[in-house]
């Protein structure tokens, strides 16, 4: 099935292709010419034009711009997995944690369209991005599943894939052999209200201090949360099976994708000891009073 949305000539901005201003070896050999191609086209198509700042240094767009289109372009080094070789180059210092991944989404926020046009000569559309603007696109339905549809788009020469689903609909047991199958979207689950918590629960709350800080949660913690609300989603009446799909999925993880996550555990623990710290010492502080 597929559909071609249409909306008044009014609302739409005429497609602009932006034409490079030199060669893609020219701009690899002049660093100069390349900030100014870039800084042009980031005019064109309506972008922000910054550099971002990794380790306390500007990241040089430049390097990384070659250093990415001699492997290949940004789809090849992510299907390669060789943002870690990538971010070797640039030499960051041993406690900038995360430079791949900092690598990989910079580069797609402000070189990927750069890409497109300069290495690959492809047309990039662009699109008027002013509040309650309108373009027109193709998409259409590649799978159902119990709460909503696996979509492809297409926008001038890229292909967008994605989900459609219903945020407030409890999904209703499948009879489709794709209903079966994993899936690696994340789709926001909204569970219904508790209205009890339990003996353990309760337990606690009789026993324990209301004040005290919640422990912190690891890397793996984060990721188990937000994957078993995406499997909970799609594939609600197989909840005993979550725990060992996500271990595989964590397994399945590059280096790379699982600091992400450590990332977030190494702050919550930061933020527990903080807290922690805190609850001893107004505990003290309250003793001493007697």
């Amino acid at each position: 099935m597929s559909q071609t949305g249409f909306v008044p000539p009014d609302a739409v901005k005429r497609e602009m292709n932006p034409q490079p201003m030199a060669s893609h070896e020219k701009i690899v050999n002049d660093p100069t010419l390349f900030r100014e191609c870039l800084k042009n086209f980031h005019s064109v198509v309506g972008a922000k034009d910054s550099v971002p700042v990794i380790g306390g240094k500007d990241l040089d767009l430049h390097v990384l711009y070659v250093e990415v289109t001699k492997r290949g372009g940004f789809n090849k080094v992510v299907a390669d997995k060789k943002w870690r070789e990538v971010s070797s180059v640039f030499k960051f210092s041993p406690t900038t944690t995360s430079a791949s991944y900092a690598l990989r989404k910079h580069y797609f926020t402000l070189l990927h369209h750069f890409e497109q046009v300069y290495f690959f000569k492809h047309e990039v559309p662009m699109f008027d991005k002013s509040p309650g603007s309108c373009f027109q696109a193709e998409g259409k339905i590649d799978a159902k599943f119990d709460c909503g549809y696996f979509v492809s788009l297409k926008m001038g020469s890229e292909i967008l894939n994605g989900v459609l689903y219903h945020p407030n609909q409890q999904a209703q047991p499948s009879s489709s052999k794709f209903g079966a199958q994993s899936c690696n979207a994340i789709v926001p689950y909204y569970s219904p209200p508790l209205n009890n918590s339990g003996r353990r629960n309760r337990r606690r709350r009789r026993n324990g201090d209301p004040n005290r800080p919640k422990p912190n949660r690891s890397g793996y913690n984060f990721f188990f949360a937000e994957k078993h609300s995406m499997l909970k989603s799609i594939h609600p009446h197989r909840e005993r099976e979550f725990t060992k799909m996500i271990g595989e999925s964590w397994n399945n993880l590059s280096p790379e994708e699982k600091m992400v996550y450590q990332e977030y555990g190494v702050k919550d623990k930061e933020r527990y000891q903080r807290q922690l710290k805190e609850y001893k010492e107004s505990i003290m502080t309250t003793s001493s009073c007697y």
